[in-house]
């Protein structure tokens, strides 16, 4: 349990300072001139980033995954680097072709001036993969090793270079493409850190029992990747089905509020599938993490908790700056959400185990059936509008479709292990 935690806490660290990191360029962005347009460019920009470099999160754990000697990190860093040109191909298509306009314009709805900001954004943020995706190879490196608390100093590093740079490019950037630069500086910061760690303790041995060439490293790796592409769908399907509610722009708001704060207190619980790769070794081990999972998302649980009940005010009033109305409408979601620690750390704690058995297909597939159950939701809460508000139908959808990947994973999983047995 002392090694789990030893392994797991650094990236739980990790994931609030990444966090941190965008909540310091929108106040940066705030107190530029046009700082309305300048947020919400920015936003639109990280919006369309994160859907399409999705599938670049998985690079550190397949590299834990993947890399057993010469041939396998070959296989490896080829195929990370060939991800991070599709994408870099992607956002410069966004960035410098009429196609961006017409995504932005008319499939978001923007206006012309956040438009226009956020394609400049895109247009600096192209590179982007190509760093990130060396930052995820250094990390597996670094977390083979067992010393995730490097990535945790290089995260740290990273937030201070992210001050530096935003003063840096004070005069010379405007607006949103101040906080696009300051962004790309403070990851290339961090990149290096991390890669120049992983040089110094990393040791590859000549070869490998379980090495795979480049065709196993994309057996293994694309279903993972087109996961995370789906994953990034959730939100948006949500937000698409309840925007044509009513309170549709009320519930977006509160959606986005209860989101941040699930994210920042469940996120770190998705490091389970990275623990599971780097440290199951025994049959008991599962056992280990799983107790270890439920006592840390108890504690998530109960402070997602304090802050609908007891610390609302203090939170999300002083803190967030939100009314007494907005405080009440989201009180009873965010305490629905406090099962959300544990459904994301079980649905994370079996994705390792799969990952780990090289059983990936069938973690995309859980991913795949999520999307479409919700989906199927879709048109019949068109049909038939709830009576509940549309932040409870968006943190019910939430928290159903993750309850249904567990059970998916679950019950495939105990499949698996009896057909298994002797």
């Amino acid at each position: 349990m002392g090694e789990v935690g030893w392994f797991f806490f650094p990236l739980l660290l990790n994931v609030q300072m990444m966090s941190i990191s965008h909540s310091i360029i929108n106040a940066a962005l705030a107190r530029a001139e046009e700082a309305v347009t300048a947020l919400a460019a920015f936003a639109v920009a990280m919006v369309l980033h994160i859907f399409i470099a999705s599938p670049s999160y998985q690079n550190h754990t397949i590299t834990i995954a993947m890399v057993r000697g010469h041939r396998s990190l070959r296989a490896t860093a080829w195929f990370i680097a060939l991800m991070s040109l599709l994408i870099a191909a992607l956002l410069a298509l966004l960035a410098f072709t009429p196609v961006g306009g017409f995504v932005l314009r008319n499939l978001l709805g923007v206006a012309p001036p956040v438009a226009e900001g956020a394609r400049a954004v895109l247009a600096i943020l192209v590179p982007l993969p190509f760093v990130t995706g060396l930052r995820g190879f250094a990390q597996g490196l670094v977390s083979q090793t067992r010393r995730t608390g490097l990535i945790s100093f290089a995260t740290g590093v990273r937030i201070g270079a992210l001050f530096a740079f935003l003063w840096l490019g004070h005069g010379h950037f405007a607006g949103a493409q101040l906080g696009a630069m300051a962004l790309l500086g403070c990851v290339v910061t961090e990149t290096l850190l991390i890669s120049w760690f992983a040089w110094r303790i990393y040791r590859l041995p000549g070869e490998g029992g379980q090495e795979r060439d480049f065709a196993g490293v994309v057996a293994f790796a694309w279903p993972l990747v087109s996961s995370s592409g789906l994953q990034q769908a959730v939100p948006l399907i949500i937000n698409a089905i309840i925007s044509r509610f009513p309170d549709g722009t009320l519930a977006l708001a509160a959606f986005g509020v209860v989101r941040g704060f699930i994210f920042l207190l469940a996120g770190p619980m998705r490091n389970l599938q990275q623990a599971c790769l780097a440290l199951l070794r025994e049959s008991g081990d599962y056992r280990i993490m799983a107790r270890f999972a439920d006592r840390v998302s108890l504690v998530l649980g109960l402070m997602t908790l304090l802050i609908a009940g007891p610390l609302n005010s203090a939170v999300l009033g002083d803190v967030m700056g939100l009314d007494a109305t907005m405080r009440t409408y989201i009180r009873w979601p965010l305490v629905a959400c406090t099962i959300y620690p544990w459904l994301i750390g079980i649905t994370h704690l079996q994705r390792g185990w799969f990952s780990a058995e090289h059983l990936t297909g069938l973690v995309g597939r859980a991913t795949l059936y999520k999307v479409l159950l919700l989906l199927a939701c879709w048109p019949l809460l068109t049909i038939f509008p709830p009576f509940a508000t549309g932040t409870a139908v968006a943190i019910t959808l939430l928290v159903g479709s993750e309850l249904y990947e567990a059970w998916y994973l679950h019950t495939r999983r105990r499949r698996l292990l009896a057909t298994a047995a002797p």
